[in-house]
C-alpha cells in the first residue's frame, strides 16, 4: 500500500494517444503547400492514420524496447561454422515493418511521393531514430543504382516495395528488400578516394572480387550495400548481395558492431571481405560520381531526421510545460519560460519548413525541373550543416524544460540527447558539408542562381531579412580563400533560406520572431532570449502537440 505521503500531484500526462501529423501545425502546412490539390486529401488521411500510430502506447513502446535491447553480432553457430548475423529485439523488426508498410522506402514510385515519404520520415523518427538508418539507406540507393539501368530494373522494385521480408535469401525470390552502404575505411574516413579496398574484374563482365574493409557499414544484416572500392579503372560503385543468386552466402565478415553513444537499436558494423562477389554500379572510375545520388538523399535524411528529434524534443517541452505548475502559474505561462518555448518551436519549425522545401523540389526535380535540381546542390549540404548542428542545442535545452525528469531515462529525453549530434556527424560531418557548398558555388552557377531566385521570393516582406540577403550577397562576391570562413558563410546560407520560407510561409508571428533572432542580431547566445515584445504565446501554442 502507498504510504500517505505519495500522492501524485502536478506531472503532466504522457503525449500518447494522439495524431503526431494532426498535432503539427507546421508539417501539415508543409504537406498541404508542396503536394497539387488533388493528392491532399487521400495524402492528410494517409499520414494521419501513420501519425496516430505513431503517437499510440504500443508503438511508443516499441521503440523503447529497440532502444533498450542493442542488437547483438553471432559470428559462428553452434557448430563452428561462420554465419556472420545480427539479432535483433522483436520490436526492431515491428518497428522496420511498420516503416516499410508506411511507403518510407517508396518516394520514387508515385507523384508527391517525396513530399509524403519526408513527412512520414519526420514523424517515424521521433518513435525511434535507429530504424531510420535502413530506411533511409534503401531510400537513397534507388538513384545510385539508377547509373546502371540493368540493375535498376532488377531492385528497384523491391526497395520501393512495401514488404519487410526479414530472411536472409536470395533477393530474386524475396517480396521486398533492404540496403545498406559501405564506404568509410579506417584509414580514410571521409576521404573515401583513400580507400584501399581492391575490386579485381572476373570472367563475367560487370563481376568483380573484393578484397578489403570498411570502418562503417550500417545495418549489417541488408540484402545488398553499395560499396566504393580500388578497380583497376580507379575508384568505383559495386553492389555487394548478401546471398548469392544460388543461395549461398556471400563473403561479408562482420568483425564487431560499434558501441555508439546513441542510435542504439541500430547495428553499424566493421566488415571485411575476402574474395567477396560484386556487381559494378556504373563506369569504372566513376565510383564518387555514381554515389552522390545516394549521397545527397542520406544528407537530406539528415536534416528530416533533425527535423523530427527537434520536434519531439520541443512537443514534449511545450506538453510538459502546459501542466506543470511552479510559481503560481503553469511553467507555460511564466514569460521566462515561454520566451524558451518559443525560442524553441521556430528552430524547429525553421527547420521543418526547410527539409520539406527540399523533399518537395525533389519531386519537382524527378519531373525534370532543372532549377529545382540546381537549389538540391547547394541548399542541401547548406541545409544539412546547419539543420543538424541545431538539433543538439535543442535537445538539450528542451529537457531541460522537464527538469531533473527530463535527466531520467523514462522521460526519453536522454534518448533525444544522445541521438541528436549523430545526424550532424554521419554523411559527412560539418567541414565536409561546408567544403561542398564550397564546391557548388565554385563550378555550378546555376545552384547559385537557383537559391537567389529561392531567397529572392520573399524579398520586400522583411527588413531584416533584406539586410541579411544584401550581407550574404556582399560576402558571396569575394570567394578568394573562402575556406577559412566556409562555416561562418554555409551558416549565413542556410539562415537567410529559412528566413525567406518562414516570410513567405509561416504565421507572421513565427517569421517575425525567427528573423529578429536569427536575422536582425536581436537575440543572445542562448535559448530563451528572444525580444520580449513579440507574440510569443502564439508561437507556442502552435508548437503544442494537441490536435
Amino acid at each position: 500500500m502507498a504510504g500517505s505521503t505519495h500522492t501524485v500531484t502536478n506531472q503532466a500526462p504522457p503525449l500518447v494517444g494522439h495524431d503526431v501529423f494532426t498535432a503539427d501545425r507546421a508539417l501539415t502546412a508543409a504537406v498541404e503547400r508542396h503536394l497539387a490539390p488533388e493528392l491532399r486529401e487521400g495524402a492528410a488521411a494517409e499520414l494521419s492514420g501513420l501519425g496516430r500510430s505513431c503517437g499510440s502506447l504500443q508503438t511508443q513502446e516499441w521503440g523503447a524496447q529497440a532502444n533498450e535491447n542493442p542488437p547483438a553480432l553471432r559470428t559462428h553457430d553452434r557448430y563452428g561454422h561462420r554465419v556472420d548475423e545480427v539479432d535483433f529485439h522483436p520490436a526492431w523488426h515491428r518497428l522496420l515493418g511498420k516503416g516499410v508498410s508506411a511507403g518510407l522506402t517508396a518516394a520514387w514510385t508515385r507523384p508527391g511521393g517525396h513530399v509524403l515519404r519526408a513527412a512520414g520520415f519526420v514523424m517515424w523518427t521521433q518513435v525511434e531514430a535507429g530504424n531510420g538508418c535502413p530506411l533511409s539507406m534503401t531510400h537513397a540507393a534507388v538513384p545510385a543504382l539508377r547509373a546502371d539501368p540493368e540493375l535498376a530494373a532488377e531492385w528497384e522494385p523491391r526497395l520501393t516495395s512495401r514488404v519487410y521480408d526479414r530472411e536472409l535469401r536470395p533477393a530474386r525470390l524475396k517480396a521486398g528488400a533492404l540496403f545498406g552502404m559501405g564506404m568509410t575505411e579506417k584509414q580514410g574516413g571521409s576521404d573515401v578516394r583513400a580507400n584501399t579496398t581492391s575490386a579485381r574484374p572476373l570472367a563475367e563482365d560487370g563481376t568483380y572480387e573484393l578484397t578489403g574493409h570498411k570502418w562503417f557499414c550500417s545495418a549489417p544484416m541488408s540484402d545488398g550495400f553499395l560499396v566504393l572500392a580500388q578497380a583497376p579503372g580507379g575508384l568505383t560503385c559495386f553492389l555487394v548481395p548478401r546471398v548469392l543468386a544460388d543461395g549461398t552466402r556471400n563473403v561479408f565478415l562482420i568483425q564487431r558492431l560499434k558501441d555508439k553513444l546513441g542510435n542504439r537499436s541500430n547495428a553499424s558494423a566493421e566488415v571485411e571481405f575476402a574474395g567477396t562477389w560484386a556487381r559494378r554500379v556504373g563506369e569504372e572510375g566513376r565510383g564518387v560520381r555514381t554515389v552522390m545520388g545516394m549521397v545527397a538523399a542520406t544528407r537530406l535524411d539528415c536534416v528530416l531526421g533533425s527535423a523530427g528529434l527537434m520536434r519531439q524534443a520541443v512537443a514534449q517541452a511545450v506538453h510538459h510545460c502546459a501542466y506543470r505548475e511552479a510559481f503560481g502559474g503553469k511553467l507555460a505561462d511564466r514569460p521566462l519560460m515561454r520566451n524558451v518555448l518559443a525560442d524553441l518551436a521556430i528552430e524547429s519549425e525553421a527547420a521543418t519548413t526547410l527539409g520539406m522545401r527540399l523533399a518537395a523540389a525533389y519531386d519537382a526535380a524527378e519531373g525534370g525541373d532543372e532549377r529545382e535540381r540546381a537549389l538540391l546542390r547547394l541548399a542541401v549540404p547548406a541545409a544539412k550543416y546547419w539543420v543538424t548542428k541545431r538539433c543538439a542545442s535543442v535537445a538539450v535545452e528542451a529537457a531541460e524544460c522537464l527538469g531533473g525528469n527530463g535527466y531520467v531515462e523514462e522521460s526519453g529525453m536522454p534518448r533525444l540527447v544522445r541521438e541528436s549530434p549523430l545526424n550532424s556527424i554521419w554523411e559527412g560531418a560539418g567541414n565536409v558539408q561546408a567544403l561542398d557548398v564550397l564546391r557548388a558555388l565554385g563550378r555550378e552557377p546555376a545552384a547559385l542562381d537557383a537559391y537567389l531566385t529561392e531567397v529572392g521570393a520573399a524579398r520586400g516582406a522583411d527588413h531584416r531579412l533584406d539586410a541579411a540577403i544584401r550581407g550574404l550577397l556582399t560576402e558571396l562576391a569575394d570567394l578568394g580563400a573562402a575556406e577559412g570562413r566556409a562555416r561562418r558563410l554555409v551558416e549565413r546560407l542556410a539562415l537567410v533560406l529559412q528566413g525567406a520560407l518562414l516570410v513567405r510561409y509561416a504565421p507572421p508571428e513565427v517569421a517575425d520572431a525567427f528573423c529578429a533572432a536569427r536575422l536582425g542580431g536581436d537575440g543572445g547566445a542562448a535559448f530563451g532570449t528572444l525580444p520580449p515584445t513579440l507574440d510569443l504565446a502564439s508561437v507556442v501554442e502552435r508548437a503544442r502537440p494537441v490536435a
